[in-house]
């Protein structure tokens, strides 16, 4: 076998192959023995029939055919593995020339990884929020938990912002109740907004025993997104009562003696929240910085797959789940379909060049992933993902799916490479010292598809290493 590679752009190539014919027996061979297992000729046992048989009886461009679709992606793998490519998806293969007993030629069109140089990035340079924790922080969050502790005791009185109402439910569409618009005894906290939009406007003002109706479109169940006549009927008003903040509620809510200790606490843990963030944002601005430095050229089939799966994972799983269609979704967000065809195609290229750019860190650093550090990724991504260590690990090797998290722990190494290198600032001016953090943010970076490394793995190595 001959090759020849091509070069079309940047980020495609053709190859072209010429097989000798010798070189097709193995395939010939399985051919016949397939057609053979396939097809019954009088005078002749099943599995028996003669080759030159099969030729006249069947045509000798069947069997050709049946030996070329299997020894193709063979020659096409060997070919692709003399070059020393990376190829990215399928190849678009064609057959430029079957001499039966002399050739096959044929060219494969393929996607492949960009060469790219990595520069210098130690003079990087990024400036972040400094890690502060005011009295009022500390306030919101002992005030968050005494709203845990909070108890509710009926009254006679209409209802308030605030008061906990129990309510029955009925929903109306074109004047139907829906098989799923009736609810009864729900308990609904006034201004929580974890209901229907104007429902604190009907309920506010009302006594138990009383109802009101009012319009709303319906957030979820079999008629989501249609205006509903919604009938609220309030059987009970309590008011909520909060806990004195002193030394008992201390007790009570946590394993402080005072309220002066959980105080205490609640700063400590503020300002391990606030520097976990501040590593998050040091490593996502690092790596948009890292970005501008290197020059990655996208190759376009790899970016609309990439576009129309962030579309699909949207559209079908997200917000599936929330009872929304994606009109319903942009107008939420106050977006134009255009506005947000640009930002899925930023955030794909982002992905991309995310991906390329640290997997060639990973080789100019010689990065490599043991299996200490792929365990506790698993462990990682399967309490992200609801399911026990066991099973996400069975469906990980169920799936193949062993390269892929390798990769993000590579590419996790290779971004704190870099964050390493880089001078970090606060907002005082202050040197950040992020030696004490381990890769474990840098690898939840290059996971989030939204995140700084946005999508580091979003374009999948199932899907780019084909």
């Amino acid at each position: 076998m001959k090759s020849a590679v091509e070069t079309l752009n940047p980020t495609r190539v053709r190859l072209t192959v010429e097989v000798p014919f010798e070189e097709l027996k193995d395939s010939l061979d399985a051919a016949y023995k397939k057609i053979n297992q396939q097809v019954t000729v009088k005078g002749f046992r099943k599995g028996k029939i003669p080759a030159r048989v099969i030729d006249q009886r069947f045509g000798r461009g069947a069997v050709l055919e049946e030996a070329v679709n299997d020894a193709l992606p063979k020659f096409y793998t060997d070919a692709v593995n003399e070059a020393e490519l990376s190829p990215l998806g399928q190849p678009d293969v064609d057959i430029t020339e079957l001499k039966d007993g002399d050739t096959l030629n044929f060219t494969a069109e393929v996607d492949v990884r960009p060469a790219l140089e990595i520069p210098d990035y130690t003079g990087i340079e990024v400036e972040v929020d400094a890690v502060e924790v005011t009295d009022e922080d500390v306030e919101k969050s002992v005030e968050q938990l005494r709203e845990r502790f909070a108890s509710t005791s009926p009254v006679e009185r209409p209802a308030e912002d605030g008061d906990v109402v129990t309510i029955d439910l009925e929903a109306k569409v074109d004047g139907e109740v829906l098989e799923d618009g009736i609810a009864n005894g729900v308990s609904y906290t006034i201004g929580s907004g974890e209901l229907l939009d104007g429902i604190d406007d009907a309920v506010k003002g009302k006594s138990a025993g009383e109802e009101a109706t009012f319009t709303s479109e319906l957030k979820g169940g079999s008629a989501a997104g249609k205006e509903a006549e919604v009938t609220v009927k309030i059987t009970q008003v309590a008011a909520r009562e909060l806990p004195e903040l002193d030394d008992e509620f201390a007790q009570l809510a946590s394993e402080f003696d005072t309220l002066e200790e959980l105080k205490a606490d609640s700063r400590k843990r503020l300002a391990n929240m606030k520097t976990y963030d501040q590593a998050t944002q040091a490593q996502e601005r690092v790596l948009e910085k890292l970005l501008e430095l290197v020059e990655v050229p996208v190759p376009e089939k790899l970016l609309e797959d990439e576009i129309n799966t962030r579309k699909h994972n949207l559209e079908h799983h997200q917000l599936g789940q929330m009872g929304l269609d994606l009109e319903k979704y942009l107008e939420i967000q106050g977006k134009t379909a255009e506005e947000f065809e640009t930002e899925t195609r930023e955030a794909a290229v982002k992905g991309i060049k995310t991906q390329f750019v640290l997997d060639e860190l990973v080789k100019k650093e010689n990065l490599n992933v043991n299996q200490e550090e792929l365990t506790e990724h698993l462990m990682r991504r399967a309490a992200s993902s609801g399911m026990s260590p066991d099973q996400f690990a069975q469906a990980v090797v169920e799936g193949g799916q062993v390269p892929l998290l390798v990769g993000e722990v590579a590419r996790g190494k290779a971004l704190a490479v870099v964050v390493e290198a880089a001078t970090v600032k606060d907002t005082n001016g202050e040197i950040v010292d992020l030696d004490d953090e381990d890769e474990d943010e840098a690898e939840t970076a290059t996971e989030a598809p939204e995140a700084a490394a946005e999508a580091a793995d979003a374009t999948g190595e199932e899907k780019t290493e084909g």
